[in-house]
């Protein structure tokens, strides 16, 4: 389609030193295709990191599908566990326990926990909890009155494993001497670490039957879980549960959290939105270099077109000079963004490091590491559209240089 000779007039017009304002414009066009390519590819790659971290830590602590009773709590809990059970799609079941309590330690220090009771068992089987067990062991959970603290809430309280802590119930206990505060007290079997401030700082897990006495609630449950094998796609086992259970109220993970994970959505296509001005911008710098390009060459186009060069030609030797910078951008800022992205927390560490300026608050951001999941998809998309943009900069001024008249040029000239 391009021979050797218009690949040859196109490299020369880019490399030409005597028009210097049009380099300038040709380079600044690069950098900035490249930078919005790359900031593209960052931003897209760290906004699908967070979903999916955060997808995978609140699925590795609540399930995936919720059962819970119209009004009050659940009785005869372990019948419902059976029948839901035997539902294809089902993996594992489990009855919760949940309250709000205030955790005061010795020393006089308190925080609002929430607390969540559950079988031995059914703890160990959650692999967040387990692989960020940071002191302590599970194998003394449910022996006793034992706790197992988020490492941030037993550092905020100044505890840790073998300590006792005090739960404080927000209802009270009426005695002759007035209403008195329910408090009960708890030795730490062990904190863990999942690397989400939410829960590290605020949960705490109490054995099931220490929950039910603690709450009040007596062979009875605030909810069942249950995890099913694809958690991303739910509803035909919701359904499933809902006419086994129809007397109980059933909803998955996503409801719970609609209206952030919306929002991430929202802000997500937003950022999309405007990076790609960075790359429109660009581009549209291609076409003014290019057009000041063709008016400097108008002399050299009218010589080339009378020794027989063709209106094709004159087209394509332009379109050439345009769509290399695009090409060399976009390539540039493919590189550029992956790099940053599959290394972006060891550079957010080295930043931090080096500025002693704090990047990534996890109490804001809820995780305590930058996340990046890199989309081939999504890169693709990018620079497709970097190189599509570019192409069609080219058109125009490609254009206008073919519409040259010779005889108007050199009569001028």
């Amino acid at each position: 389609m391009f021979n050797a000779l218009e690949w040859g007039i196109a490299g020369r017009y880019l490399r030409a030193r005597r028009e210097g304002f049009i380099s300038v414009i040709a380079w600044l066009s690069l950098i900035g295709i490249a930078l919005g390519v790359a900031t593209l590819i960052i931003v897209m790659s760290v906004m699908n990191g967070f979903r999916a971290e955060l997808v995978e830590r609140i699925l590795g602590i609540g399930g995936h599908v919720i059962v819970r009773a119209a009004t009050g709590s659940i009785p005869n809990f372990d019948e419902e566990i059976a029948r839901i059970r035997a539902i294809p799609g089902v993996v594992h079941a489990l009855p919760v326990v949940e309250g709000q309590v205030m955790v005061m330690s010795t020393n006089g220090t308190a925080g609002g926990a929430l607390v969540r009771g559950v079988r031995g068992d059914d703890l160990r089987q959650m692999p967040l909890v387990g692989a960020g067990i940071v002191a302590g062991t599970l194998d003394g959970f449910g022996v006793g009155d034992s706790v197992v603290l988020g490492d941030r809430l037993a550092r905020n309280l100044g505890v840790r494993v073998g300590d006792t802590i005090t739960f404080v119930a927000p209802e009270t206990t009426p005695t002759p001497m007035g209403n008195v505060p329910r408090m009960k007290g708890y030795k730490i079997a062990a904190t863990f670490d999942i690397g989400m401030y939410e829960y590290d700082s605020a949960l705490a897990f109490l054995p099931l039957e220490s929950a039910q006495t603690f709450f009040r609630l007596p062979e009875r449950v605030t909810a069942i879980e249950a995890m099913v094998t694809d958690p991303e796609q739910p509803d035909a086992v919701r359904l499933s549960i809902m006419r086994a259970a129809p007397s109980l109220r059933v909803f998955d993970w996503r409801d719970s959290n609609t209206q952030f994970f919306n929002a991430l959505e929202v802000e997500r296509n937003v950022m999309f939105l405007i990076l790609t001005m960075i790359i429109l911008v660009a581009a549209l710098n291609v076409i003014s270099g290019l057009i000041m390009l063709v008016k400097e060459k108008r002399g050299a186009i009218a010589i080339m077109r009378t020794m027989g060069a063709s209106r094709g030609m004159i087209m394509r030797v332009f379109f050439l000079a345009g769509a290399s910078v695009g090409v060399i951008g976009t390539l540039a800022g493919f590189v550029l963004g992956l790099t940053f992205a599959l290394n972006i927390e060891t550079l957010r560490q080295w930043i931090e490091g080096l500025t002693g300026a704090q990047l990534f608050a996890a109490e804001i951001y809820f995780l305590s590491t930058l996340p990046a999941k890199v989309d081939p998809s999504e890169v693709f998309l990018v620079t497709g559209m970097a190189l599509v943009l570019s192409f069609f900069a080219t058109l125009y001024p490609s254009w206008r240089a073919a519409r040259t008249d010779p005889v108007e040029v050199l009569r001028s000239e």
